[in-house]
Formats: structure tokens, sequence, C-alpha cells
């Protein structure tokens, strides 16, 4: 059961990674849940005025998420506030972590003003994945920045990279760039940690780990990139996002309904 808090109108900022791509649930806003809806279902638990808004939306660039989300958030006036951006711009090539980093700065002071708690997120360690592994370097600095900035302005941490099981494939959607159910829990948890909020949710759950062998798993490599890579290239190339048209799925700050599993 969780403990009590100090929070009662939580707001979530960022991407696809915060809408909760990856782990569909007709039930939930938007049609996916995710592990902010996971941490704010916890926190709702012990306060019954608690009240969560989730404005993030898939395929944002940092600057998008300067620009559209953080007055509406400020709006909102919370008191808990995450934000997870610059993955989108991070994969790119071409970008310079140290460039992406001095944005997340500047949206973090402009947060920072009504002294709500903030919580910021390193990235994955992507060696473990033969599309992403090029990019570790780059994360690596990134997530230096991020923590360098959380020490200024007195931000928690949810630290992905210092979390081992995230870099196993299995906690990953069938396009490998988003959670399934398990990695979106286990994230859940990595921010309740970082909020020092005790929980009952447990590792590897909702669901095990299921085995591959490894030719189920070149097989899948195949249907992947017919399925997952070629489109986001294109998309790259035509300067498309996979937001486009899309719209924050709680934009205003309401009431939690627990999840329920059938």
């Amino acid at each position: 059961m969780a403990q009590e808090h100090p929070w009662s109108r939580y707001v979530a900022l960022g991407d696809s990674f915060t809408e909760g791509i990856g782990d569909p649930e007709p039930s939930s806003p938007g049609g996916h849940r995710g592990w902010a809806d996971r941490v704010a279902e916890v926190l709702n638990e012990k306060n019954d005025d608690f009240a969560y808004a989730n404005l993030a939306v898939r395929g944002k660039l940092v600057q998008q998420i300067i620009d559209e989300q953080i007055e509406p958030a400020l709006a909102l006036r919370p008191d808990l506030i995450t934000i997870s951006a610059g993955g989108n711009d991070v994969i790119r090539p071409g970008t310079d972590p140290d460039v992406i980093s001095a944005k997340i700065e500047s949206a973090v002071e402009r947060l920072s003003a009504n002294n709500a708690t903030i919580v910021l997120f390193t990235s994955v360690d992507t060696g473990f994945s033969p599309v992403f592994r090029s990019i570790r370097g780059k994360a690596a600095i990134y997530n230096e920045n991020v923590r360098a900035i959380a020490h200024r302005y007195d931000c928690l941490v949810a630290d992905q990279w210092a979390t081992r099981e995230l870099a196993d494939v299995r906690m990953w959607a069938p396009d490998r760039l988003h959670f399934n159910a398990l990695g979106h829990h286990t994230v859940a948890r990595v921010v309740l940690e970082a909020l020092n909020i005790e929980n009952d949710l447990q590792p590897l759950e909702p669901e095990p780990l299921p085995q591959r062998s490894w030719r189920a798993a070149r097989v899948e490599d195949l249907s992947w990139a017919r399925e997952y890579l070629v489109p986001w290239v294109v998309r790259r190339i035509r300067h498309q996002s996979s937001g486009d048209f899309i719209s924050a799925k709680r934009p205003e700050a309401g009431a939690v309904t627990p999840h329920t599993k059938d």
C-alpha cells in the first residue's frame, strides 16, 4: 500500500514515453496506460484530493515540449511534475547532447518557478540494442548533463540507465522504440523509488518474461525492420512526426480511476 505523501496535483510532460505508448489499455484515456498512469494510481491511494494530468504527446522534440506543454502545465498549478524529454532528439543523427540538455535546463528553470517537486529521467543504456548501440556515448553525455541539472535545481532523478533490467529486450514493445506493459511497470517502480514512495508494485509483474529461441529472435528482427524501422526512417526523411495531429490524453488535472485487472 502506498504511504502518505505531500503531493495533490501531478502533471506529466513529455513524449511517447510518458504518453504510455507500447502499453495499450482501451479503458485508459487515449488508449494507453503507461508508467505515469501507474505512478498516479499509486499516489492516488493515499490522497483523497489527488488530481493528475498528462500532457505528453508522442513524437515531440524538446523544443516542442517546451513550446506546447510548459505553460499549460504551469496553469494547472502542480506540486509534482515529471518531465521526460530529449529522447527523440538524441536518437536523431547529428544532434548535440549539450544543446539538447541546455533546452532541458531552460524547461526546468521555468517549471521550478512554483517550487513543485520535479522528476527528471536519464535515458536507458542503449548498449543492448543493435539499432541504437551507436548512440550510447551521446546518451551517456546527455545523462550526465541531466544529473547536473537535477543537482542545480534540486530535482529528483529517475535513473533508467542504472536500472539494468530495462536493457532486456523483453521489456520492450514490438517496435523496439517503446516499453511494453512490463517495461512501463518497471519504470513506474523506478519513479516511485525516486519519490521514496513505498508501493505494492512487484518486480517482473504484471507478466512474466517469456523466453525466446535464437531463430524466433531473428525472424522477429526481419519483421520488425519491415513494420517499424522503414516507416520510422521515411518519417524522418519527410520531417513528419507520429504525434502530428495527436492531442494530450489528459489535458486537465482530474481524479484518478484505479486500474483493475480482469
